[in-house]
């Protein structure tokens, strides 16, 4: 069975075009000032309309509040929200109820007992997204380029579905999903040329290394 791809942090319609037609199942925007793939509502608006209808559309956001998710899950008809903040369990349910949308809890893991944090949102969260620690000087929460040891998720037999993040690449994607048993990818840094920058090529090639990989 083929993994499932997320890219994420686009801004361009053309990148869009360029992964759903690879076959992504998710596209990202991300909502977050700090980030070099921070999409404004404004911007948002005017991409909205032009995106294309196959992939789910999936809003990033840090500890936002109500009037910037809602601005963007209209701006954009957003299918599912990412909590990548130091968002709880009984945020995620008072947000997935008020806004009808799927949610994606991210957390930071380095070792087999980090995946405890994940508990919690255990029939909340839709999905739990496993990303690398940031770094300690790190501005991001997620989006760094850096991996953690794939190996404590192999052979876990966990209630609920997860999606695998964190120094992604088209080299390194064989290797991830065998080390791991990951059943889905998300994919920001590791398919741009330049930080913020994506590129159409590297999309291409990080989708066709998942489905030569499962």
């Amino acid at each position: 069975m083929t993994a499932d791809v997320k890219i994420c942090g686009i801004t361009e319609v053309e990148h869009a075009d360029t992964a759903a037609h690879a076959g992504a199942r998710w596209l990202g925007f991300v909502f977050f000032e700090k980030s070099p793939r921070n999409l404004t509502i404004e911007a948002a608006r005017s991409l909205g309309p032009k995106l294309p209808s196959g992939p789910k559309r999936v809003g990033v956001f840090v500890n936002a509040s109500d009037e910037l998710l809602e601005q963007a899950i209209n701006a954009l008809s957003l299918d599912v929200v990412q909590l990548h903040g130091s968002e709880t369990p009984e945020d995620a349910k008072r947000i997935k109820e008020k806004f009808g949308v799927r949610i994606i809890k991210a957390l930071g893991v380095s070792t087999l007992e980090d995946l405890k944090k994940a508990d919690p949102f255990t029939g909340i969260a839709d999905r739990i997204l496993f990303d690398a620690k940031p770094p300690k000087d790190a501005v991001l929460p997620g989006g760094n380029a850096v991996s953690f040891p794939w190996n404590i998720l192999k052979g876990q037999e966990l209630p609920y579905r997860w999606m695998l993040a964190g120094g992604l690449s088209a080299e390194n994607a064989q290797q991830a999903i065998e080390e791991s048993d990951a059943q889905a990818l998300d994919i920001s840094s590791g398919v741009e040329s330049s930080p913020g920058k994506k590129s159409n090529v590297m999309i291409e090639a990080f989708l066709q290394a998942v489905k030569s990989a499962t």
